[in-house]
């Protein structure tokens, strides 16, 4: 296990881990089964004490080794790892899972067994001591039911968690796909689909010598934003003129994940055995991740060059601001006095300077323009029909729906030669809410006043989640 191990290791580890081993050497001579120590769980930088199979159940066992009463934080961490394996990794999915979590110097112990109201075989987590451990084994097995688990099929099994945005930033810098570092259920199987579809208007605009926006809409926490990191790390090759940039007023979450992905690339050198200093690495990443207001002001410096990316990605583009607030601000810090573009019609004009082709990814959030001057995806359309008519416009079909706010807008650009509407551009699920999808789309519902699906949707979660409607 010492050799095996990517943590940290102290003589502490060592002793629990001689610990633990003589634990279940004298607790597991009477089962057959597969044990697997130290499980790690990828990419999510956590590992499991031990994982048991045994018969038609997966044990969860987490040791408090010296620890003489069961801790709220402990009870939680077991839990936690039941979880993962329940919702993320394929071949536990349909298994019985039991948390048990054991501190070995309790002197007093009350197994209790039961399932959570899911009813998905999971188990709540069992409190043991070394002395009930069997005992809590054996009472698990009898309470479930099924054939033996397949050691080689569950070992083969994807594991498919949920990364943060860090996380799967730094995932997809280091060559990993979208596909990968999403969920593999298939409600949110779209995250690929609008990954290609875009990546299919990107060639076709470049062999068409055609400029295009796009228009992606999505629910809160359904990858828009792992969307734009996609596009511009897969073409982050600088010599291409493919290259792209991902652009974001957040400037806290730009800043965040620079500095994540050049620790990152420090780390990664360091294990191959070469070196690149940490300086280097936030420049390469500059490059491809950048602040959508120094990317304006450095098209501002000249007015007739093109930038170097052909393919601009706009992140919360909704919330870019309206020609009062940039023509306010170029005047007071810019010294523009005569500037009379909102952000949205600047930026355009940006990428129109290309002589040949040019991709605009507009990545809207709906409802979510909170500050002063921010212009909503309107304008995006306005500008389109007033300053840029030969654009190819591809809409999400979703673009018409009230929370985005385009329903007049939208009318304006529909006599336009070049607009498609795409079912791909949408993204329906949210990533962030995992087993509880059909909840957003059940607020959403009633928010717009649609009774009748209200009442469908329901349905599918009352079950689950108790709902209630209430009145100030």
């Amino acid at each position: 296990m010492a050799i095996n191990n990517e943590f940290s290791l102290e003589q502490s580890q060592r002793d629990a881990w001689n610990e633990e081993i003589k634990i279940l050497h004298e607790t597991l001579v009477s089962f057959q089964g597969s044990i697997y120590f130290e499980y790690s769980i990828p990419r999510m930088g956590q590992r499991i004490d031990v994982v048991l199979l045994i018969g038609p159940a997966i044990f969860v066992l987490e040791f408090k080794i010296g620890e003489n009463e069961f801790a709220s934080y402990a009870i939680d961490q077991v839990w936690d790892y039941a979880l993962d394996l329940k919702n993320f990794h394929e071949s536990s999915h349909d298994k019985y899972i039991a948390p048990l979590l054991i501190a070995t110097k309790a002197k007093h112990a009350h197994l209790a067994i039961s399932v959570t109201p899911q009813n998905d075989k999971l188990l709540f987590p069992v409190k043991c001591n070394v002395g009930l451990l069997g005992k809590a084994i054996e009472d698990v097995l009898s309470f479930v039911e099924g054939g033996n688990i397949d050691r080689t099929q569950w070992e083969n099994g994807r594991y498919c968690p949920t990364p943060n945005i860090i996380e799967a930033a730094m995932a997809l810098y280091n060559g990993h796909s979208v596909d990968e570092i999403s969920r593999s259920d298939a409600s949110a199987i779209n995250l690929g689909q609008t990954s290609d579809a875009i990546s299919d208007i990107i060639r076709h605009s470049r062999e068409k010598s055609q400029k295009s926006i796009c228009f992606v809409t999505g629910v809160p926490g359904a990858g828009k934003t792992l969307i734009g990191l996609n596009i511009a790390t897969t073409h982050i090759d600088d010599s291409s003129d493919l290259y792209s940039v991902y652009l974001s007023g957040n400037g806290p979450l730009v800043e965040i994940l620079r500095e994540a992905l050049a620790r990152d690339k420090v780390r990664l050198a360091k294990e191959r055995g070469s070196r690149i200093k940490k300086g280097k690495a936030i420049s390469e990443v500059k490059t491809f991740i950048q602040n959508v207001h120094h990317f304006r002001d450095d098209c501002l410096i000249d007015e007739k060059s093109p930038p170097i990316e052909h393919v601009a990605l706009f992140d919360e583009a909704q919330r870019a601001w309206n020609v009062e607030q940039t023509s306010s601000f170029m005047r007071r810090k810019k010294n523009k006095p005569n500037f009379n573009y909102s952000e949205p019609e600047f930026l355009i004009s940006c990428l129109d300077r290309h002589p040949d082709w040019a991709v605009i990814v507009c990545l809207v959030g709906g409802g979510q323009e909170i500050n002063t001057g921010e212009a909503g995806i309107g304008e995006w359309l306005e500008s389109l029909n007033r300053s840029f008519p030969k654009w190819h416009i591809y809409i999400s079909s979703m673009l018409t729906d009230s929370e985005y706010g385009a329903g007049e807008v939208l009318k304006t650009v529909a006599s336009l030669p070049n607009v498609v509407y795409k079912d791909e551009l949408h993204l329906a699920v949210s990533m962030r809410s995992f087993r509880a999808e059909h909840v957003s789309l059940l607020v959403k519902q009633i928010l717009d006043l649609n009774i009748d699906k209200a009442h469908a949707t329901l349905e599918k979660v009352k079950a689950n989640y108790p709902t209630v409607i209430t009145r100030d």
